[in-house]
């Protein structure tokens, strides 16, 4: 499974807890390699409001590295770990929500003024490694989603073979993706009810 095969266009830290899916019986990392982080980034460029070009020092930065890949999985592991807790009515674990401030304090964004030609804006900037930098705002984008009421709506897909976590618009939402997981479920549904007649 590849990155362009996700569902995406949930809120940010679901989508980056979803780049685990299940894949032959045990759990795929779709953040793996550095080139999968930069794909990964690539299709999420849009909603990081072009943060990515600041993450990764403007127009052309550097590439993912290996040295990257640390700091994004461990926001991952404590973004899941919290989210699923709360899936289960239970206390996030205090070392997930720990870490997940430790990641902010690594690289705190600090609004820069520039003066743009017309007018004094302040874009948020980071320092440091780029995966330190991208944990802490994955970081800090959990901790808003946790933080936000609307988590306590956060669900895990219905297919036996999924564990995507989805944010539904309709409280009758089953599947990360009803073309995905909806049309699979479906199908096996009529295929199992047809045998059995």
């Amino acid at each position: 499974m590849n990155v362009s095969a996700l569902p995406t266009g949930e809120p940010l830290p679901l989508d980056l807890v979803n780049t685990r899916p299940l894949s032959g019986g045990s759990r795929a990392d779709l953040l793996g390699t550095p080139d999968r982080l930069a794909a990964w980034l690539a299709r999420q460029r849009d909603r990081l409001g072009g943060e990515t070009d600041r993450l990764a020092g403007e127009t052309v930065g550097p590439a993912p590295s290996e040295a990257d890949l640390a700091p994004v999985h461990a926001v991952r592991a404590h973004t899941e770990a919290a989210l699923r807790a709360l899936l289960d009515g239970r206390r996030p674990p205090e070392s997930a929500l720990r870490g997940l401030a430790d990641a902010q304090r690594a690289a705190p964004a600090v609004l820069v003024p520039v003066w743009d030609g017309t007018a004094v804006t302040a874009p948020p900037r980071r320092t440091g490694p780029l995966g330190v930098r991208l944990a802490a705002l994955l970081a800090e984008a959990a901790a808003a989603l946790l933080a936000d009421p609307a988590v306590a709506r956060v669900k895990e897909c219905e297919a036996d073979d999924c564990v995507l976590l989805f944010l539904p618009a309709h409280p009758r939402r089953r599947w990360c993706s009803p073309a995905r997981c909806g049309n699979r479920t479906r199908v096996a549904r009529h295929y199992r009810r047809h045998r059995s007649s």
